[in-house]
């Protein structure tokens, strides 16, 4: 007798295509930004933040310096080159239509003739003078003559006005090359912020480093978050700035940042986190905005670093590895493991529920003192008088007690 083996059909997935293959990743890495919230700071400090509509323009020329200081690199080299250019074309053709108006030009072959300017013999010429007169190069084949009271005057307003226009170009230059924000880039901050215990309290803790031996003198440090919320009279305010205090109050603030260090908030009923648990944080949408400032110890200028965490980059429960260790004769930084974490026990609960937990735990021997101390210090005979006073029932249930226990010692003693 034969018997049929039924069999499981195998069902494959159907090869996707090359192209499908190669685009999937792109999809859903598409899908993972739309996902990440949007930044009011990026990690490297630069604001998200553009200005759009701004009908007032003329302002931005009103400070035209700091308009120029604020271009970026290529704006500023060929604004540089062209306001150079166009004076010297400028005083240049001022010099030919003088040396036009006076006939010089009709007169290059007349050795009788006493022209303005010696050897200016077209615009070419006139515009090469204009080079040597402003640049103070002065290579003596072109010179200007006594005869020529228009020239004199003209050769006064150009070594004016050059003067002027150096001052200008030249410190737009320097104090865009002198501009701390590179400094900045040495300035760095842990990819991560974290919430563990500290002192028996919950604490958000942040790392800071500065890469260079020369220090930032003053460094001071700032933190904010920035949250949308809305009153309790229904006004929406997107992206409310609110202030998290990192030792103001105790001067914890103001950094000697020689090391790494971290810096730590405490959350307590003052803070904005006072609320928030675990399960909260991966819901929210919030990011922590950071300041680090302080003047450059090599120029005296004050610089600013900035970075900024999101909610998904608070990590809960976690802790900085320590990076400075003891070598011989000196200290030594690792920043190789300036960014690691390590996991450690950690309450998931908000502040506040920790706060009331450890509150009811107390509870019980905070009631018995203050029970003791209601009676003032009476004998035991007196409080359990006065208690059996204030409650008869209580008084008849204890002798009906004390009876039923000498009635059980009488029978345990005639049983032996």
């Amino acid at each position: 007798m034969s018997t049929d083996s039924i069999c499981p059909a195998i069902i494959r997935q159907p090869k996707l295509p090359k192209q499908a293959r190669e685009d999937l990743p792109k999809q859903l890495a598409e899908m993972d930004r739309s996902k990440k919230i949007q930044r009011y700071v990026q990690k490297d400090g630069k604001c998200n933040v553009h200005h759009g509509n701004v009908r007032e323009t003329y302002r931005y020329l009103t400070d035209i310096f700091t308009t120029l200081v604020d271009l970026k690199w290529r704006f500023n080299l060929f604004i540089f080159v062209l306001v150079y250019t166009v004076t010297w074309l400028f005083f240049g053709f001022m010099w030919w239509l003088i040396a036009y108006l006076r006939g010089d030009l009709d007169h290059l072959a007349d050795n009788q003739w006493t022209p303005c300017v010696n050897n200016l013999n077209g615009f070419v010429s006139a515009f090469l003078f204009s080079i040597e007169t402003e640049t103070t190069i002065g290579y003596g084949y072109r010179v200007i003559t006594d005869k020529c009271p228009e020239g004199i005057l003209l050769l006064l307003i150009q070594s004016v006005l050059g003067s002027i226009v150096n001052a200008f170009m030249v410190g737009c230059m320097f104090v865009k090359i002198s501009q701390p924000k590179k400094r900045a880039e040495t300035l760095v901050f842990s990819t991560n912020a974290v919430i563990s215990m500290r002192d028996g309290r919950l604490c958000l803790m942040f790392r800071v480093g500065d890469l260079r031996n020369s220090h930032i003198v003053e460094a001071s440090i700032r933190a904010k978050l920035i949250k949308s919320k809305q009153t309790k009279e229904g006004e929406f305010i997107p992206l409310n700035q609110t202030d998290i205090n990192v030792g103001y109050n105790t001067g914890d603030d103001r950094l000697f940042l020689v090391s790494p260090l971290i810096i730590c908030h405490e959350i307590n009923q003052h803070s904005p986190f006072w609320d928030i648990s675990q399960a909260y944080l991966a819901k929210e949408e919030l990011e922590i905005v950071v300041i680090l400032e302080g003047m450059v110890e090599a120029t005296g200028m004050t610089c600013q670093a900035r970075s900024s965490y999101v909610s998904s980059e608070i990590k809960w429960g976690y802790r900085f590895t320590p990076v400075l260790t003891l070598e011989d004769g000196f200290y030594e930084v690792d920043y190789n493991s300036f960014h690691d974490i390590y996991e450690t026990d950690t309450p998931t609960c908000s502040a506040k529920e920790l706060a009331d937990m450890t509150n009811r735990a107390r509870l019980p021997l905070t009631w018995s003192l203050a029970s003791k101390l209601s009676q003032q210090g009476l004998p035991e005979s007196e409080q359990e008088g006065q208690e059996t006073k204030s409650n008869p029932d209580k008084q008849v249930k204890t002798q009906q007690t004390e009876r039923n226990g000498d009635i059980a010692n009488i029978e345990n003693e005639s049983k032996v």
